[in-house]
């Protein structure tokens, strides 16, 4: 267990100087602004944290490469947003927070990261539910974020059902799946869910052209729209490709 943009380069991530990163780390959003093709989602969320009705788990899906790793990363951020004037959890992430490149990075305290599929049983979740009890060091949230969580077994679902049940009001939970069917619809109702969907190859293709531009790359709209349709959705593919 490891403890945890913008259109143009993420601005929360600093590198060695000249050193080369790749597209798609280059170019990972940081913000809910710069996610392509999840406005849906964006706007529940926005409405959601208008009117105080945070929810307390939330339940990412779609296929690898859509986004839903970066997407929990910024959720976890816009829970534990806290600038100079803004001390609350906000959607609106323009000015980068007290947490913020901590918890984009993987390397928050209070953001626990975990992969289920190397973390299947019930030890693990123990873990989990023995910590849970205990207050953030710093931020506002202990956020736990699980990747891959149908690979968990019955027995660690069972065990990580009671904490959902009756969960400490400073712990959120965000789970990832690309298969959402092998998760018991007993963790499921206990769950805010958004489907990441692929992303249209038009908004792709406009994303990829943004960025070669920014890069100072001449790449004609035929290879771009080859790109987008080999990526089938996925922006992270997409940069992987066109890399």
């Amino acid at each position: 267990m490891s403890e945890a943009g913008n259109s143009g380069p993420e601005s929360l991530e600093t590198g060695k100087a000249g050193a080369y990163r790749v597209l798609a780390r280059k170019y990972r959003p940081s913000n809910f602004s710069a996610l392509i093709g999840q406005e849906p989602m964006v706007r529940t969320l926005t409405n959601a944290f208008a009117t105080g009705r945070i929810a307390q788990a939330w339940m990412l899906t779609g296929v690898r490469g859509v986004g839903k790793t970066t997407t929990a990363r910024i959720l976890a951020r816009a829970l534990n947003y806290k600038t100079a004037t803004v001390d609350q959890p906000s959607v609106d992430l323009s000015t980068p927070g007290e947490h913020c490149q901590a918890i984009m990075e993987g390397r928050h305290v209070d953001v626990i990261e975990m992969d289920a599929a190397s973390h299947t049983g019930i030890d693990d979740i123990r873990d989990i539910i023995d910590r849970v009890r205990y207050a953030p060091v710093s931020a506002r949230y202990k956020v736990y974020i699980i990747d891959e969580v149908h690979m968990l077994s019955t027995q660690a679902f069972n065990g990580l059902l009671k904490t959902l049940e009756e969960p400490p009001p400073h712990v959120k939970f965000i789970f990832a799946t690309t298969e959402i069917r092998k998760v018991p619809i007993t963790v499921l109702s206990r769950c805010q869910r958004f489907d990441l969907r692929r992303i249209d190859a038009g908004a792709l293709v406009a994303h990829l052209s943004s960025i070669a531009a920014k890069e100072g790359i001449s790449v004609d709209d035929e290879a771009l729209a080859m790109i987008a349709r080999a990526a089938e959705g996925s922006a992270r593919d997409s940069l992987s490709i066109l890399d």
